[in-house]
């Protein structure tokens, strides 16, 4: 079907009328036609021949080298001008006239109107769409849809985490670049014995101070390196129910069970002499308290334990055994695993003191609820001699425990093992 434009030049005459005797006339929306020979139109109309509505609608396509067009007389892409004379066609009709240059006489035809809109292909739309949505992950068509349609604080928070992003990666490069170049200057060697010495000192912060030249048991962990003089006379007070303990209540601290097993153990064999006695019950309250004192994670209150532990003791567990964090806008004092450690070899060592440097460890693992691999880990990073004997168990059997004893000369030092922590750090 050829095409002319009109003398108007909006409105396009597309060929020769068909054969309902009608002629065709088209008008593009996106603006003018400026070579209308290049352009190629098919009718297409309903087969539909009993319905008299859809007995007359049609669809007018075209194509050009770089667009394709359609348009038809019904719905809504429909002209209005067409739907009116449709309904009242008695009254308004359109006209076309064809001029016959041979014979100087004009042709008049009913005319339709068709308003051609672009038409534009979804197939490679739709496949760039679906291939970059695969592509793409969750995060990054978030932050897509924040581009479009995110507020002016989403954009700004989105720019923000870009461009820290790159910062991030940056300083990861010169990291990677700086430790390829330590290796290169001091070699995987030296690398490797710094970190066994790293280790070392590591456990040395919450290990107490060994003196491995000791020439007797009691001076390897010196007594003065676990509570000062100061700290030593605070506790004459609150150690006095322990010093003055009964039978009576001893049997009342195991029916309450208000006490662990080594501390009920400990005040039912207290020396008869005065002195000797006085320091024993004064040991054995400063290890009861720290038992309890390792129970907790988080200490809330100035007062560890309460009340009835004096200032100085108080002082030394916040000091000593707690890690300062900041939370919620306030500070506060937790406790650590490398702490608990720290609080468990106190544990032993004022042990070892109270029961001539020899100690049931199972026991104590049972009243600080750990492991038996984690105690003997400590144990012997404390040099202690780890042994097995057969003991009566609550039941009336028997049962194997392990003992731990601080012996002149010490065994080999046996670094705390961390695997298990560093793996679930990575």
């Amino acid at each position: 079907m050829a095409a002319e434009v009109l003398p108007s030049a909006r409105w396009l005459y597309c060929g020769e009328p068909d054969e309902s005797q009608r002629a065709v006339l088209v008008q593009f929306s996106n603006g003018k036609l400026q070579n209308p020979g290049n352009m190629r139109f098919t009718m297409y109309k309903s087969n539909d021949s009993t319905n008299p509505r859809k007995r007359s609608q049609r669809i007018l396509a075209a194509e050009t080298d770089r667009l394709s067009y359609v348009g038809n007389n019904f719905g809504t892409g429909a002209l209005k001008c067409n739907t009116l004379c449709s309904i009242l066609s008695s009254f308004f009709r359109h006209f076309v006239g064809i001029l016959n240059k041979t014979s100087g006489q004009i042709e008049v035809y009913d005319a339709e109107l068709f308003n051609m809109q672009p038409l534009f292909s979804d197939e490679s739309v739709e496949s760039e769409l679906t291939l970059e949505s695969q592509t793409k992950t969750f995060r990054e068509k978030m932050d897509s849809c924040i581009e479009a349609f995110g507020t002016t604080k989403q954009k700004r928070a989105l720019n923000s985490r870009r461009m820290n992003r790159v910062g991030n990666e940056s300083l990861n490069r010169a990291v990677a670049k700086a430790a390829e170049n330590i290796i290169d200057t001091k070699g995987v060697t030296a690398l490797v014995s710094d970190a066994i010495h790293d280790d070392s000192q590591d456990d040395s912060l919450y290990l107490p101070h060994c003196h491995a030249d000791a020439a007797k048991p009691e001076d390897v962990y010196k007594f003065e390196d676990l509570l000062s003089p100061a700290e030593y006379e605070a506790l004459q007070s609150p150690s006095e129910a322990f010093r003055n303990v009964t039978s009576e209540d001893i049997l009342k601290m195991i029916e309450e069970n208000s006490h662990c097993s080594f501390v009920i153990e400990a005040l039912k064999s207290l020396p008869s002499n005065e002195e000797s006695r006085d320091r024993q019950a004064r040991c054995i309250w400063f290890l009861d308290t720290l038992i309890k004192f390792r129970a907790q994670k988080v200490i809330k209150r100035k007062s560890a334990l309460g009340p009835g532990v004096p200032h100085v003791i108080n002082t030394k567990l916040l000091k000593h055994f707690t890690c300062l964090t900041y939370n919620n806008g306030s500070l506060r004092n937790l406790i650590s695993d490398s702490m608990k450690a720290k609080i468990t070899a106190y544990v032993i060592l004022l042990a070892l003191h109270i029961n001539d440097f020899q100690i049931d460890l199972t026991m104590l693992q049972r009243d600080l609820k750990l492991s038996e691999r984690r105690m003997i880990e400590i144990a012997k990073a404390m040099r202690l001699k780890v042994s097995k004997r057969r003991v009566s168990g609550a039941a009336g059997g028997e049962e194997d425990h392990k003992l731990g004893t601080l012996s002149i000369p010490l065994p080999p030092a046996q670094a705390l093992d961390r695997q298990s922590k560093r793996r679930r750090i990575t």
